[in-house]
Formats: C-alpha cells, sequence, structure tokens
C-alpha cells in the first residue's frame, strides 16, 4: 500500500473550490491597483457630482475597474444614497394574465430607462412569508389593492414615506372603471346586436372572487339601464362539466347571448355551445374580455373588450417617478380606454 499523502481540496461536481473562489472586487482593489487614493476611486465609481477629477483619471479608473471586473454593491450604494431605485408594486392575489403582464412590462421598461427596477409582490390569503418593502426598503410603494393600516406601519416604519395610493384615494375593484367599464361595453355591444335575454358567465378561481363580483355587478348594472334580462350569472369550468350543464340550460331559457369574464371563459363558453349541437353566433352570441391573442385564432373567432393595458401601464410608470422624483403628475388613467372588437362569435 503506498504512502498516505495529504489530499488536495476536492470540489463537488458543480461547485468551485472554496480556495478558487473568487471574492468580490471592491474600490479598494481599484485604487491599490492604480496607486490612487480609495476616496478618488469613490468618487469615480459612485459619479459623485461637484468633484474636479480630471477626464484621465476618471478613464483609467473605469478602466481598471473594467478589467478587474468591478461592480458595484448595490446595497452600500443605497445605504449611502438613501435611495435604492426599486419601486415595489403590491398586487392582489390575481392570476398573471395577457393584461396584467402587458401593463407590468411597459411600466418595467420605462422605469428601467429611468434608472429604476419595478418589483411586483404578490400578498396571498394567510401567507407567512416576510413583506418584500421591509427587505429591499423600496423608494416607492404603489398598492394596486387595499393596504391595511398595519401594513401602512410597517412601511413607514422600513423608512418608506412614499406609498401611493394614499388612503382617501383607495378604490376598490369593485369602484374602479378600469375593471369594469369592459364589462359595460360586452352588455351594450350584445344589446346593440339585438339581444335581450343574456347571461354572464364568470370564474371558478376564487382568486379572481373581487374582480369577478365587479364584473357581475357591473354587468347587472348594464342590463338594468338597458333594460335587458340579466337571466343569469354563474361561474363555469370546462373541467368539472359546469359550462356544460349552464349552455344547455341557457339555451332552455332563451338565451341567445353570454359575456364572458374573460376570452378563457368565453373560449369554454363557445366550445360548450357548439357540443351541443349549437351554432355561434346564430343560437348563441358569446363576447370575451380582455382581447387575448387566443382570440383572433379561434373559429369562430372571438368577440372581446380590448384594454388599453400598455395605456395603463405607462400611467402607472409615471405616477411611481411622479412619487420618487417630483416628477409631474401623469394624468387621470386611462379608464374607459376600452373599445369591443367585433369577431365572428357576436357578428350577425
Amino acid at each position: 500500500m503506498g504512502e498516505l499523502t495529504r489530499a488536495s481540496p476536492v470540489a463537488v461536481r458543480g461547485e468551485v473550490p472554496v480556495t478558487e473562489r473568487k471574492r468580490r472586487v471592491t474600490a479598494t482593489d481599484v485604487a491599490r491597483s492604480l496607486g490612487l487614493s480609495r476616496t478618488t476611486v469613490g468618487y469615480v465609481l459612485n459619479n459623485t457630482l461637484g468633484q474636479s477629477i480630471p477626464a484621465a483619471t476618471r478613464e483609467r479608473v473605469m478602466a481598471e475597474a473594467a478589467r478587474l471586473g468591478y461592480r458595484p454593491h448595490r446595497t452600500a450604494q443605497a445605504l449611502a444614497s438613501g435611495r435604492s431605485m426599486i419601486i415595489l408594486l403590491v398586487l392582489p392575489d390575481w392570476p398573471m394574465e395577457h393584461s396584467l403582464r402587458q401593463n407590468l412590462e411597459t411600466a418595467s421598461h420605462i422605469l428601467d430607462h429611468a434608472g429604476y427596477a419595478l418589483v411586483t409582490y404578490t400578498r396571498h390569503e394567510g401567507g407567512q412569508a416576510r413583506p418584500l418593502w421591509e427587505m429591499l426598503n423600496p423608494d416607492v410603494v404603489i398598492a394596486w389593492t387595499s393596504i391595511s393600516a398595519a401594513e401602512r406601519t410597517s412601511m413607514q416604519a422600513s423608512g418608506i414615506t412614499r406609498i401611493l395610493p394614499v388612503l382617501q384615494q383607495e378604490r376598490s375593484a369593485l369602484a374602479s372603471p378600469t375593471l369594469t367599464a369592459g364589462t359595460h361595453l360586452q352588455i351594450e355591444h350584445l344589446y346593440e346586436q339585438g339581444h335581450r335575454r343574456v347571461a354572464f358567465a364568470t370564474s371558478i378561481n376564487e382568486r379572481f372572487s373581487l374582480l369577478s363580483q365587479g364584473r357581475a355587478e357591473a354587468a347587472r348594472e348594464a342590463a338594468d339601464r338597458l333594460g335587458v334580462d340579466l337571466l343569469d350569472l354563474r361561474p363555469v369550468d370546462h373541467r368539472d362539466g359546469t359550462v356544460h350543464q349552464a349552455v344547455r340550460e341557457w339555451h332552455a331559457k332563451g338565451v341567445t347571448a353570454v359575456a364572458a369574464f374573460n376570452d378563457d371563459i368565453a373560449a369554454m363558453t363557445v366550445a360548450a355551445a357548439q357540443r351541443a349541437g349549437l351554432s355561434v353566433p346564430d343560437d348563441l352570441a358569446v363576447i370575451g374580455h380582455d382581447d387575448t391573442p387566443m382570440a383572433s385564432m379561434l373559429y369562430p373567432s372571438l368577440s372581446s373588450v380590448s384594454i388599453d393595458s400598455v395605456g395603463l401601464g405607462r400611467y402607472l410608470a409615471k405616477l411611481a417617478l411622479h412619487a420618487a422624483e417630483d416628477r409631474p403628475l401623469p394624468e387621470a388613467p386611462p379608464d374607459l380606454h376600452a373599445a369591443i372588437v367585433v369577431r365572428e362569435s357576436t357578428r350577425r
């Protein structure tokens, strides 16, 4: 048996051995490499205003920082400047659907160009996770859902002073035209197409409960205003057969059109009608909501409500920049920028 020798450090596959791991390159390393003071290098790397540092020195510092692989320490910068450059958006517990994704993508791009990161935080019923605002220290918190007095106190205790909306301006999903204007348009469109006996199909997903309730109330209001018989209002789904049962019962009651909570509900209603031997739209007209890409690909193609999600995203970003930098307050949100896209499922 050979002589025992001291083993070399062995790394687990996929890991870097401790002896080979690189520590973070700091401003001190850059200063030492160039023979400059740590203060001078710090001024350059942090782009500190009011410092008369020669352009040649700035170029040397930036070039050496890039060569060494220096990356700014965001936490330290935030502590030094008092700003995290983070906008935190508190969302209700809704599934991430097409319109919401468009909205957030637009806002994120605009804020990114202004130097801010948009972070979303969804609160879940009974959730035990520590709130993100306590860990990120965002410059601004915008709530798309009502926040409790305890949550507001928690934000303020974390040093957050810019919290929108303020309590006096908060609006529930039930009252927001942004979320209910499309439902009014759905009922009005069906009325204009000659339908007087209508049903409203909503989602069984409990995460949509508040939004479903708001749109259901809007459907009742529009039907009452126009003299339309809203004969039924119920949650449906294709997995448990409720949509097939609903379509059969609606047809038996003389319902000639269905307004759906979203395009998914509308699509399953169209499918259930076709399986029941009904023609869409001759026997049963169906209109969706959100104008997702799927709406134009179905057969028959799906009439739907198009919401200005991009415009809402721009408004959100401008509102955040107003709070963060005192930029001009944006005009009122495009609450009523909704329109009917007429396709085969309602066109006579």
